[in-house]
């Protein structure tokens, strides 16, 4: 075990039709299939796509935060 940590971040983007809350976690749950060690997350833009004059899509630009392994 080291006395410090060294970290990565990715830029994903998630979407939802109900909400931007349920784009964050449909984002994360799909990097959780591939990423391991996840410690944060920023949201770092938020948009959405207009269908008919209604949100057709909310979209969220997440930076996820891992760990790198045995650091």
């Amino acid at each position: 075990m080291t006395d410090h940590h060294t970290y990565k971040k990715v830029e994903i983007v998630g979407s939802s039709k109900k909400s931007i809350e349920d784009a964050i976690e449909n984002a994360l749950a799909e990097c959780a299939k591939s990423i391991h060690n996840m410690e944060w997350f920023e949201v770092v833009e938020t948009r959405g796509h207009i269908v008919d004059s209604k949100v057709g899509h909310y979209q969220v630009v997440l930076k996820i935060g891992f760990k790198i392994m045995d650091s």
